[in-house]
């Protein structure tokens, strides 16, 4: 579980297709990496991420090729910044929301607005998602705990405070910047009950 606070921003210097479909990505990414250990789970702009190989202040994750087909990190590339944070521990303040590194979908930015000392991004939202942002609610965009600030039917936006444009990705996102999407557990998880409950007799 995570709590979308990121840690730092790390840097990718390794990008490999594996034959299988996936991929491996080496991240720099010293802050990250002070207490890791082989089998740690890494939130990589949003992704859950399970630490194969580490040193040298880097870490290593391989990828799978469903992963790489839902989700935005198919977009990256050697050089490219990510966003990390380390798996939450028991005790520990939970800054965010409940994240679980799962992703949802994928948002494209639609509009940047800078207003004041901060900056507005709107993102489309996928149909299937829509139903599960609302105003004011919590959603993970890149890994990154953030309040939804308006929505409408196809699209949502959130407002960025200058210590999210500068601790994370997002500041760098421009129009058609893709984004990895996670809305929130709670949400998901009644509309489930909604969707399986039987029909009462007598109700539409």
């Amino acid at each position: 579980m995570f709590t979308g606070i990121i840690e730092e921003r790390g840097r990718i210097t390794g990008w490999e297709r594996t034959a299988d479909g996936g991929a491996r990505l080496t991240i720099d990414a010293p802050v990250t990496t002070e207490d890791v250990h082989h089998g740690d789970s890494i939130a990589v702009s949003g992704v859950c991420l399970t630490v194969v190989a580490f040193g040298d202040g880097r870490f290593t994750a391989d990828v799978m090729g469903q992963t790489l087909a839902v989700t935005a990190v198919g977009d990256l590339h050697e050089g490219d910044e990510v966003n990390l944070e380390r798996a939450a521990r028991v005790g520990d303040r939970l800054g965010g929301h409940i994240v679980q590194g799962h992703v949802d979908g994928v948002g494209e930015v639609l509009e940047v607005r800078d207003e004041g000392s901060w900056r507005v991004l709107r993102f489309s939202l996928p149909a299937d998602l829509a139903p599960l942002v609302v105003d004011k609610g919590s959603i993970a965009v890149a890994g990154t705990s953030l309040t939804v600030s308006a929505v409408g039917d196809t699209w949502f936006e959130v407002s960025l405070i200058p210590e999210t444009l500068t601790a994370t990705t997002l500041g760098g996102m421009g129009v058609g910047a893709r984004a990895n999407l996670e809305t929130d557990v709670l949400a998901r998880h009644v509309a489930r009950m909604l969707a399986l409950a039987p029909a009462k007799e007598g109700v539409a």
